[in-house]
């Protein structure tokens, strides 16, 4: 490495600071206008002592005008250095300060001058408007040079104009006045200077600490990064500011909550209604990983307060998780259940075997026709009775897990459902929450026990209306029943009685049960069972389509 450094090479232009450029740009602005005040103030300030001096002007003429006997002396006298109206015009002059009083008749011959020379001789200005009756101010060149001037008509007692008089004053004056202004102008223009510079100094500075001394391509540069981050990740974010409006939405956020860009700027509650999404967001309910559910979404939120009384909130999508967990839970509950069947199995066939053995054939034979026959009963009598094929596959496999759990599924007799469901997956997921539960309300019951009934589960389905368009949903069970005080808390997501199960929290299920229900504009209550436990009815204003027209052998 060579010992010399080289020579760092001299750049000009602003500086990459931005405490430096604000303050750069402040003070050239406050000098700017400092400067320009200036300028807009002598402007006017030049012809405001033009006017002054001229009316100054006429004012002495109008005095000297109106001397009584100046009139008559020159009327009555010959213009002469030693005259009457010389001495007059003599004294006001040195009296008022002006540069000239000079008094002409009507030919505009002096009778007073302040060069004595002059008296006698014609003015060098044309006097025909003051001759004429009129006021006159201007600013002329005349025989001292260049003056603000003032001219009136001269009367006499009658009112008859008999001459005029003029009177100077002298312009050089007038600058002088201009100039000695400036100073002090300027002494202005510096303090306002000053304190701007101190005020742009001291805001520069407020501005170093808000930025950490960044320079605005770095600003920039994190602008860029920020927004592309915020709209690139794929977790939602919602800033608020302190009060409680949206300031920003990213993409995801506004694909979680179904919000679009308008939203930006309304209010939480106006943007997205009452509810727990609300409540969470806004910090009426606290905590961490907090479960919510909008639309058919399941959303864990965080929220985070900012410095300036807002708050930043981030939202998970764990919809497929909370499926795939609920799908572990189902998978589990059909493992057991099939290992248990395994090891029904097993018994029957050592009993089949041992039938065999003992040549008993007729009673091998009606065993197995019975453990076939109890299968395909209960698989038959949902088919039969519910037509859409996921609907019947749903509550045939949760008979098979009931089973094995104890528990009586079975399905009411005035059960019938066409295969017309608007949305099949739907009641597919309202059904399998509600018998879930039900199976894990009734479960504890096992048959058999002293003075308990049997664990029992029943579904109903069936359809209602004028024209059998409306879906009724009935889960009923012989589990402890839900209390009064409760039956509105258990819809709300996040609460449960149970322990969470492995993959997560619980209290999202008759969550999603409302609000899928609601979507469709119906509704979702519950309410105690006859013979007591609980009975969850769910109606579905328009679940079924419209039944589809019978082709006629005609339209084949």
């Amino acid at each position: 490495m060579s010992p010399n450094r080289p020579a760092r090479r001299l750049r000009l232009g602003l500086p990459r600071r931005v405490f430096s450029q604000v303050l750069l740009m402040q003070v050239a602005i406050a000098a700017g206008v400092a400067v320009l005040a200036t300028g807009l103030f002598l402007a006017p300030l030049s012809a405001q002592l033009d006017d002054q001096a001229m009316r100054r002007a006429l004012a002495i003429a109008q005095t000297t005008a109106a001397q009584p006997g100046i009139a008559e002396d020159l009327t009555s006298t010959r213009a002469s250095v030693d005259g009457p109206v010389q001495a007059a015009a003599e004294r006001i002059r040195n009296a008022s300060g002006a540069e000239y009083v000079v008094i002409m008749n009507k030919q505009g011959v002096r009778w007073s001058h302040t060069d004595r020379d002059e008296v006698g001789k014609v003015v060098s200005t044309d006097p025909s408007d003051a001759l004429a009756g009129r006021d006159v101010m201007e600013i002329d060149n005349g025989t001292l040079g260049r003056s603000a001037r003032g001219k009136v008509p001269l009367r006499d007692s009658g009112g008859e104009i008999v001459g005029a008089v003029s009177v100077g004053i002298e312009y050089d004056s007038v600058r002088a006045r201009l100039i000695h202004t400036i100073p002090s102008l300027f002494a202005y223009a510096g303090g306002a200077l000053a304190a701007g510079a101190l005020a742009a100094y001291l805001i520069s500075r407020r501005v170093h600490r808000q930025t950490r001394d960044l320079a605005f391509s770095d600003i920039s540069a994190l602008l860029a990064e920020r927004e592309a981050m915020l709209h690139g990740i794929r977790e939602g974010v919602v800033a608020l500011d302190r009060g409680g409006r949206i300031r920003l939405l990213n993409d995801e956020a506004q694909r979680l909550l179904g919000l679009g860009a308008e939203a930006i700027g309304q209010p939480l509650e106006a943007a997205l209604g009452e509810g727990r999404t609300t409540d969470v967001l806004s910090g009426r309910v606290t905590g961490t990983d907090l479960l919510t559910v909008r639309g058919r979404r399941v959303l864990v939120a965080n929220r985070m307060p900012t410095d300036d009384g807002g708050a930043v909130a981030t939202l998970r999508d764990r919809t497929e998780l909370e499926q795939l967990g609920r799908e572990l839970d189902s998978t589990r509950g059909l493992i057991d259940a099939l290992r248990a069947q395994d090891h029904e199995h097993a018994n029957r066939m050592h009993t089949l075997l041992g039938l065999l053995e003992l040549e008993m054939y007729e009673e091998a034979a009606e065993f197995v026709g019975e453990v076939a026959g109890a299968h395909r009963v209960t698989a038959e009598q949902i088919t039969e009775k519910i037509h859409d094929p996921l609907l019947s596959a749903l509550l045939v496999g949760k008979a098979t897990v009931a089973a094995e759990r104890g528990v009586i599924l079975s399905v009411s007799d005035d059960t019938a459902l066409p295969d017309r469901l608007v949305d099949p997956g739907g009641l597919v997921t309202i059904v399998g929450n509600l018998v879930d539960n039900a199976l894990d309300a009734a479960s504890g019951l096992r048959p058999g026990a002293t003075g308990v009934r049997h664990a029992r589960v029943e579904v109903a389905l069936r359809t209602e209306g004028l024209l059998g368009r409306t879906v009724v949903l009935q889960v009923r069970d012989t589990g402890p029943g839900v209390p009064v005080e409760q039956r509105e808390s258990v819809f709300t997501e996040g609460w449960s009685t149970k322990e969470p199960p492995a993959h997560g929290q619980r209290g999202i299920g008759l969550a999603l049960v409302r609000r899928l229900a609601e979507r469709q504009g119906g509704s979702a209550r519950v309410a105690s069972a006859p013979g007591g436990g609980a009975e969850f009815t769910v109606v579905l204003p328009e679940g079924l389509a419209e039944p589809r027209p019978v082709a006629s052998e005609e339209t084949r």
